[in-house]
């Protein structure tokens, strides 16, 4: 199969393969990150990276989120190639590094253009096998608060920077309690969750960090929260004696294909047709994924996420996948492949999701 490597140091590389006769200029994309999360602070029951196997399960680092789903798309590939079942168009796949801190691969394959032709996206990320057609957006920021140090038994002497976050604290809170719930994500969800301040319990800090993170939604997208948080720091900077500045670390937008999209439902139908557990249903979440970048300026592009196993499980103690979902994933990846390219060219694909 044709594949290209694109390093692009820290040990880091994306990979791109693609199989098909190219008799029509039809193109589906299956995406998938390699990187993982660490380990965590928790001891585990399995050996971290020992794959180890009990039953049905294969415990390690990544077997949800998301070896299970990209390598199945690998395999998906191989075993269509092998069997003379190359598609009309292009079946492309995007296996990207650095999804887990900052989304790195994917802006790279986007810059390059390797979504420009594409119809449409198939995203590996574990979903407990139903067909996810929507996923909020995730938009993290840093706040520095600049103050006066003094010594803590003058404290009228400086400027206490932690007050800072503690002013931005009460205020955000309450920051978005205008927005309006989303028809389909639901409520815009947002947290401050890192705090770091202060050197010394007798010295008034003259700087302070925080970090948070919201979840945009098509209501209320990324552009429209930049703004909010923005006006929020330019008031207290106003009124007062307080410095704060708004550092954007990154910003995923979401990703909304309508329920009766035809990939939406080829995705359903395949899962289906191939799980042996229970019916498969139409589901959003709200952990963005490399397709927030990969319709950074494709917005029309239709996307599922499908994947085997808990989403839940993911970046947790004991992450596991199932080999039965597995190889299950694998079938629904062939059959969705397979049924796609058997859509008549004058169905719409792209522009109507």
């Amino acid at each position: 199969m044709e594949a290209h490597l694109d390093p692009y140091g820290d040990h880091r590389a994306n990979l791109v393969a693609e199989i098909g006769h190219c008799q029509t200029d039809r193109v589906l994309a299956f995406s998938g990150h390699m990187d993982t999360v660490g380990q965590g602070d928790k001891p585990w029951h399995h050996e971290l990276l020992g794959a180890e196997i009990v039953g049905d399960r294969l415990y390690g680092r990544g077997a949800a989120d998301m070896k299970s789903g990209l390598a199945a798309m690998v395999v998906a590939l191989i075993e269509l190639k092998e069997e003379d079942r190359l598609p009309s168009g292009a079946l492309r796949l995007l296996a990207t590094a650095g999804e887990e801190l900052g989304t790195t691969g994917s802006h790279r394959l986007e810059r390059a253009g390797l979504v420009e032709d594409v119809d449409a996206l198939v995203v590996g990320e574990p979903t407990a096998d139903h067909v996810v057609f929507a996923h909020s957006g995730s938009y993290s920021y840093q706040i520095t608060s600049k103050g006066q140090a003094c010594h803590s038994s003058h404290p009228a002497d400086g400027i206490n920077a932690v007050m800072g976050l503690v002013h931005f604290i009460n205020e955000e809170t309450r920051l978005f309690d205008d927005v309006a719930a989303d028809p389909v994500l639901g409520t815009l969800e947002h947290s401050v969750t890192v705090i770091n301040g202060g050197r010394q319990v007798n010295v008034i800090p003259d700087l302070a960090t925080l970090e948070g993170n919201v979840r945009p939604t098509a209501v209320f997208d990324n552009h429209q929260v930049d703004a909010r948080l923005k006006t929020l720091v330019d008031r207290i900077n106003e009124n007062t004696p307080f410095q704060l500045s708004l550092e954007v670390l990154f910003s995923l937008q979401p990703v909304v294909t309508k329920e009766e999209h035809p990939l939406v439902q080829l995705g359903l139908a395949a899962a289906n047709a191939n799980y042996p557990w229970g019916k498969r249903r139409l589901k959003v979440i709200h952990g963005a994924t490399d397709a927030s970048v990969f319709t950074l300026h494709r917005p029309d592009l239709p996307v599922v996420i499908l994947g085997a196993d808990q989403w839940d499980c993911a970046h947790q103690v004991d992450e596991f996948t199932t080999i039965s979902g597995y190889l299950a994933t694998i079938e629904t990846y062939k059959q969705l492949a397979t049924e796609f390219f058997k859509l008549s060219n004058g169905e719409t694909l792209v522009g109507d999701n």
